[in-house]
């Protein structure tokens, strides 16, 4: 009897399901897998907010927790391309390489922007199949979430129903959402900026702002001192509202800018975790629409703007 009991309470401590291990190359899709996941996968990213996702080593203790994985997200586009090659190689993994179902990449799934007509080294890094920066436009989350469920059902069957149901919960929340972030956003409708880096095209798209250029003489190249001074002259008679940068991003360029045409530098969290308020995708489009708008009004009280 003993025996029995024994063996009866250690079948109940066993979990009730296997946990998928899912590993997402950037925050905002480890945030997106916990919503459609729940309590069925442990998630976890490859990068956090503070680094730049174009540029991280494959280190011993992220190859050993790809090589666990049975989920990769990747944003695809090339954003990765310096890195994530050589983690799928040297994870040994094949539940996670390219064509299998442990490997999704959200670029499959969307219509990108900015896709050049021609490509040369001289051009810097440009990313060839388009701006991989897209999940800053919340239009381009649904479908990834959608193809999310989909292959979580896929690689764990037995909780098919439970990602259905949450996915329903995150579209009708996600939806909600854009209505309401559309609608506090409307004011920024038309707002000039200069960038850093390449970064939010997508936003300025979903928002209607207009942007007036990068700070970067060309993708990923460090500005020097003469390209910052033609930009200071250009923005004289008719200057940005806003210079905005990625949380992760060097502000040195931005500040020298911002000290000399009086423009104000909007740090944006960019994905989440880039500020304390952008603790999971809500509250990442959330805080990323108040420092917008905060901004941009501080700057009206100062001198009369929008442009």
């Amino acid at each position: 009897m003993k025996r029995i009991l024994m063996f009866l309470f250690f079948l109940c401590a066993l979990p009730a399901h296997a946990t998928v291990k899912v590993l997402a190359t950037v925050p905002e899709w480890e945030a997106l897998a916990r919503e459609i996941g729940g309590e069925r996968i442990e998630a976890a990213s490859a990068t956090n907010a503070m680094q730049d996702p174009h540029r991280i080593e494959a280190r011993p203790s992220l190859i050993a927790r790809a090589r666990a994985a049975d989920l990769l997200v990747a944003t695809g586009a090339e954003l990765e391309i310096g890195w994530l090659p050589v983690l799928l190689r040297e994870s040994g993994n094949s539940r996670i390489q390219p064509g299998q179902a442990g490997y999704l990449e959200a670029a499959a799934l969307l219509q990108l922007r900015d896709v050049p007509e021609t490509i040369d080294r001289a051009m810097g890094d440009v990313h060839a199949a388009g701006d991989p920066h897209f999940h800053l436009d919340p239009r381009n989350i649904l479908p990834v979430a959608e193809a999310l469920a989909e292959r979580l059902a896929r690689i764990d069957p037995a909780g098919a129903e439970n990602y259905r149901g949450n996915l329903a919960h995150f579209r009708a929340r996600w939806q909600e959402a854009i209505v309401r972030w559309e609608a506090k956003g409307a004011s920024l409708k038309g707002l000039t900026f200069l960038q850093i880096h390449r970064s939010f095209g997508y936003l300025a798209h979903w928002l209607g702002l207009e942007n007036r250029g990068e700070l970067e003489p060309k993708p990923g190249v460090e500005p020097s001192g003469g390209h910052l001074s033609r930009i200071v002259a250009s923005q004289q008679n008719a200057p940005a509202a806003a210079i905005l940068r990625a949380a992760y991003q060097d502000d040195s360029a931005g500040r020298w800018v911002s000290e000399r045409t009086g423009i104000p530098l909007l740090t944006l969290p960019y994905t989440v975790g880039g500020s304390p308020e952008a603790g999971d995708l809500f509250s990442l489009f959330d805080d990323t629409l108040a420092r917008l708008t905060a901004g941009i009004e501080d700057r009206k009280a100062a001198d009369g703007f929008p442009r």
